[in-house]
């Protein structure tokens, strides 16, 4: 007999799945419609009455020069008129990494609004330049082929000042 309970106990069969159904809603008077979850604005944005930034045509004129504080010196002229980039050229120079040039003869212009948009085709190379308050800024992106050495992991957008031509 006992050998019999332990060959009943080797033996092993398929269960059955079971049905999954999903649970039924509650039909209790005492319970309510599920809540709609809203948006919450950010503690430093209530009671201001923020618009969104219309889109309108860029225009900037810059020819300025500016450092920063790791020893970075850089050079731009800049003329948008109507989204529609006139001059461009930018130099930047990061100490013991090289330096980044940037021409509009290298450039096609690809796109007026929201941005200004300058591709180089054969690098890859984007320029983006969007106003943002009081100033515009230049940035970007996959550009490794414009600067020297290790420069492009170092290199920061330039911003300007509209107010006053001012860039850094």
């Amino acid at each position: 007999m006992l050998m019999t309970f332990l060959v009943a106990a080797c033996a092993t069969h398929d269960p059955e799945p079971v049905p999954v159904t999903p649970e039924p809603a509650s039909t209790d008077s005492n319970s309510q419609p599920a809540e709609k979850i809203k948006s919450q604005p950010l503690r430093h944005l209530l009671g201001r009455s923020l618009k969104p930034m219309p889109d309108r045509e860029l225009n900037v004129r810059t020819r300025c020069r500016f450092h920063d504080v790791a020893g970075g010196r850089g050079t731009m002229d800049l003329q948008v008129t109507k989204a529609e980039v006139k001059r461009f050229v930018a130099e930047v120079s990061i100490p013991k990494q090289g330096l980044c040039r940037f021409e509009m003869k290298n450039f096609h212009q690809t796109a007026t609004l929201p941005n200004v948009v300058l591709t180089d085709d054969a690098s890859g190379c984007v320029v983006r330049i969007w106003e943002q308050g009081k100033g515009v800024t230049v940035a970007f992106n996959a550009c490794q082929s414009m600067c020297g050495g290790d420069a492009f992991s170092y290199l920061w957008p330039i911003l300007v000042d509209t107010r006053n031509g001012r860039c850094s």
